[in-house]
């Protein structure tokens, strides 16, 4: 696995309700701004250098905007370094306050997926410890001894007060979907993507045999193109892949009258699934690749699903680990570094995924071969081994190989 962990920090931080369009490029970069001028309130400017994917793909992200808005924008300067200027972590930021023309602070700041920061120089703060254990077949044997069922462990180990969140969260992705599906126009950025929601949902026939996926994708395209316009969503677990989720859940909520009692438990336990990622992989497309982030969130839908369907926990982790293994190897190459191609239609087509995964589970789990646990681990080995272009670079993939416009060559996102 990917380290040594003492336990597993809530679920909670996992499901964040802010703007797009990036976890890590647009969410991080604004809570160590945030951050850094709460230490620094005097200073007269500030100067932010991006390096690494922050660098390649900020200017797509809306990471400069973000920052200007944040420190200030008459005061604020933002500066791109090249992929010749190598930082350990791949989403670096280092920020510099001055007065009077004298500096007066410094913070190194690395974006660690999710809207997660990391301060470089400062002892980690550990996390508070909610769960004892950190990996599946663990917390798989302690419900078996204890008769429990996966939210129901959450449930134990949680402090109070995580149903009423998760229920601000179902809101959250439920308000992202009606306002995806009624928007109209383009996309901010340059690419002329035209938001595509609504359309799918008026073309899908109550009679036809493609309307469940006509929907699903409809769900995931709304959220995804709010996302991508910078409005408000719910990391799932990151911007990226925020729409895979909620359109599961949307759409089975919908068709099977799931009430909300019935959705948060299923948000518990996707929740315990992209916690498990994250504490032993990585949930960051600049650190793992797209397989961090759709991969992820396919396994949490996919776990969603199945404890919908009240299928065991042996089914519920090979769904789960299904939706994992085959999006191995899946490259993070967003053109123009816009969270808009192939980024958008990937979360339709892994909701998709993770119910075909919740329903292979029903009857091949007594055939299975491989854990959650071992795909995990198999997911962060891959992704540390992917070349550094197609780990949310934007040099390398479709992101290379798209003819870009001229006009996206410096143009940044610009959304409500």
């Amino acid at each position: 696995m990917k380290r040594s962990a003492e336990g597993m920090a809530s679920i909670r931080s996992l499901y964040k309700i802010g703007r797009g369009p990036s976890s890590s490029h647009s969410m991080g970069p604004e809570r160590a701004a945030e951050r850094f001028r709460a230490a620094y309130p005097d200073a007269d400017r500030y100067r932010v250098d991006l390096f690494g994917s922050l660098s390649l793909t900020g200017r797509g992200h809306g990471t400069d905007r973000i920052l200007r808005e944040t420190l200030g924008e008459s005061r604020c300067a933002v500066v791109f370094h090249g992929a010749e200027e190598q930082k350990p972590h791949p989403n670096t930021l280092s920020l510099t306050a001055f007065s009077g023309g004298q500096e007066i602070g410094r913070m190194e700041v690395e974006s660690i997926g999710g809207g997660d920061i990391r301060i470089v120089g400062e002892p980690r703060n550990k996390q508070t410890i909610v769960y004892p254990h950190t990996s599946f077949s663990e917390i798989a044997a302690y419900c078996r001894r204890e008769q429990l069922r996966l939210w129901q462990y959450v449930e134990h180990f949680e402090p109070d007060g995580l149903g009423a969140y998760l229920d601000t969260v179902l809101t959250a992705m439920a308000d992202a979907i009606r306002r995806g599906l009624a928007a109209t126009g383009e996309l901010p950025g340059g690419l002329h993507v035209a938001r595509r929601a609504g359309q799918l949902l008026s073309a899908a026939k109550p009679d036809a045999g493609c309307d469940e996926e006509r929907h699903i994708c409809a769900y995931a395209f709304a959220v995804g193109e709010e996302n991508a316009a910078g409005g408000r969503i719910v990391t799932a677990p990151t911007c990226g892949s925020c729409g895979v989720l909620p359109a599961v859940l949307f759409h089975l909520s919908q068709t099977n009258g799931y009430d909300r009692t019935a959705l948060i438990r299923a948000l518990e336990t996707a929740g315990l699934v992209g916690n498990l990622i994250r504490t032993n992989a990585s949930i960051s497309g600049a650190e793992c690749g797209c397989q961090a982030e759709i991969g992820s969130a396919c396994s949490m839908a996919a776990a969603a699903s199945a404890e919908l369907a009240g299928l065991g926990i042996d089914q519920i982790e090979y769904a789960a680990e299904i939706a994992m293994e085959h999006h191995l190897g899946l490259t993070c190459d967003p053109i123009c570094g816009l969270v808009q191609i192939p980024c958008i239609e990937r979360n339709a087509v892994a909701a998709m995924r993770a119910l075909n995964a919740s329903h292979l589970a029903t009857f091949l789990t007594d055939t299975r071969k491989i854990s959650f646990d071992l795909v995990v681990e198999t997911m962060y080995e891959t992704g540390r081994d992917l070349s550094q272009l197609y780990r949310e670079t934007g040099t390398g993939g479709l992101a290379k190989l798209y003819p870009q416009p001229p006009e996206n060559t410096e143009q940044p996102l610009t959304g409500q």
